[in-house]
């Protein structure tokens, strides 16, 4: 019996914000293989953001567009969507992947504190969302959003930074309603995959590990190959978020 072809990404435009590093470069190297157009955004990453276009010009030319900024500047969401939809005059994808991650200890949470957790975890996708749904509805596109499996469990001393992912997975259930059926949304959250660049502790590191069900760290190309099939092949999925967690959520 045929197997039914894969949807042609070739020539679709994807959308990546926080998109030249880490995970987020893992996931416009796969997009991009796939034939699909990039813009991608990033905040203080110009340096690497500019050489994955030039890593990924050399495979096609002209196939990634740079959009820099701070997401949480007034004014900046508007003008980041626009720009974005006028790279190549089309929006297909949008993933929203940049975030910020840092402990928040209850007693000396500030606003400044909350501005910034919530801004970048659930402001910003919720803005960027609404600004492009006309293009994606256009499209039948999608929306991808990176979560945290801390959304349901939650990181001691984050409270913050959990709450906003909390209601990132939220906002994943609720824009599925809003936008269907002409735009899917789904999300992803990764358990142990990349350790944060500012938590060095190799105990903590190693313990995060053995409460996995698998019992190994995770890569970012495990998150770039579900991001893959939520966009390209997962046509009757909406409003689920996947964990990528090496059965973390099922170990107690």
């Amino acid at each position: 019996m045929e197997q039914p072809k894969h949807p042609d990404l070739n020539g679709k435009t994807a959308f990546i914000t926080g998109g030249a590093r880490r995970i987020g470069a893992e996931m416009a190297r796969t997009l991009h293989k796939q034939g699909m157009n990039l813009v991608i955004h990033y905040r203080s990453s110009g340096h690497e953001a500019r050489t994955l276009q030039e890593e990924l010009h050399r495979q096609r030319a002209d196939s990634v567009h740079l959009v820099g900024g701070e997401l949480l500047e007034p004014g900046a969401l508007s003008r980041l969507a626009n720009e974005a939809k006028a790279a190549f005059g089309r929006m297909d994808v949008l993933v929203n992947n940049a975030s910020t991650f840092y402990p928040t200890a209850l007693g000396e949470i500030t606003e400044a504190h909350w501005d910034d957790l919530m801004g970048t975890n659930l402001k910003a996708p919720l803005f960027l969302s609404q600004a492009l749904a006309p293009a994606l509805r256009q499209s039948e596109g999608c929306i991808l959003n990176i979560v945290d499996i801390h959304a349901l469990r939650p990181l001691k001393g984050y409270p913050v930074y959990c709450t906003a992912k909390a209601g990132l997975w939220m906002l994943t259930q609720s824009l599925a309603r809003e936008l269907g059926p002409r735009v899917r949304v789904n999300g992803i959250a990764p358990g142990a995959i990349l350790w944060p660049e500012a938590e060095e502790n190799a105990g903590t590191h190693e313990e995060m590990i053995q409460r996995t069900a698998l019992k190994r760290e995770g890569s970012p190309e495990d998150i770039a190959t579900t991001a893959l099939f939520l966009i390209r092949d997962a046509r009757y999925i909406t409003g689920q978020v996947i964990p990528v967690d090496g059965g973390r959520t099922t170990v107690q």
